[in-house]
């Protein structure tokens, strides 16, 4: 069993959840080691000041003591403020960390998908339209940094309309989605309703045959919000 310690290193808590009497359990986002699962021990306890500190969506500098499956947190300091999600913008952070907690498996280090991770964060505050081309990016580009790139070949003609196969890409079909948008996707252009809302639909799609058919906790209770309103 390898034995190491980790010291300052950049993450970002993706969940937590109770463990034993006063511990909990984290799976953290980080820059070199990818998805990790750590041990904070003691920090439910009243007088923690470590627990304080874990939040999400908040950049941090993490230590750790690693051995075997689960390391054991020793340090967090934040590296910045938390990024200031409410209402159901956090529904919208809480799927960005489901796919990441779905779909990347653990230590497996993937830096670009981190970066995109830290810089797309915040703009899930900015107006609507914005934080969904956040959400439409990120899904994009995550597919691609874990080998399931979108097939969307120059070829596509943007008078036709396309059935978007997962494993082959576009089949041309008089009902499916315009080329235009599919061209723009391929292009990382959402400069429309219409583009966003095709967007949607191939990534949905692409994205379940990755994810099966169980479905995204985030998602339903968003959905579980919006009926209740």
């Amino acid at each position: 069993m390898s034995r190491h310690s980790v010291d300052l290193e950049p993450a970002f808590i993706l969940s937590q959840r109770p463990y034993r009497d006063s511990s909990r359990l984290l799976e953290v986002l980080t820059l070199h080691h990818g998805r990790i699962g750590l041990v904070a021990r003691g920090v439910r306890a009243r007088k923690s000041r470590l627990g304080a500190g874990l939040q999400s969506f908040a950049p941090m500098l993490l230590s750790w003591r690693a051995a075997g499956e689960l390391g054991t947190l020793r340090a967090a300091e934040p590296r910045g403020p938390a990024v200031p999600l409410s209402g159901e913008r956090i529904f919208y952070g809480w799927y960005l960390n489901e796919l990441l907690l779905r779909l990347l498996p653990r230590d497996d280090p993937h830096p670009v998908l981190y970066a995109l991770y830290e810089t797309l964060l915040p703009q899930l505050t900015d107006g609507d339209a914005q934080a969904q081309i956040a959400l439409r990016l990120f899904e994009k580009r995550l597919l691609a940094d874990l080998g399931y790139a979108l097939n969307l070949p120059l070829s596509l003609d943007p008078r036709r309309r396309y059935r978007f196969e997962p494993d082959s890409g576009p089949i041309a079909d008089g009902d499916g989605i315009s080329g235009a948008s599919l061209i723009a996707l391929r292009d990382e252009r959402f400069d429309s309703i219409e583009v966003l809302r095709d967007a949607r639909r191939v990534l949905r799609t692409a994205l379940r045959a990755h994810l099966g058919d169980r479905e995204l906790t985030s998602a339903r209770l968003l959905r579980e919000l919006r009926r209740s309103q």
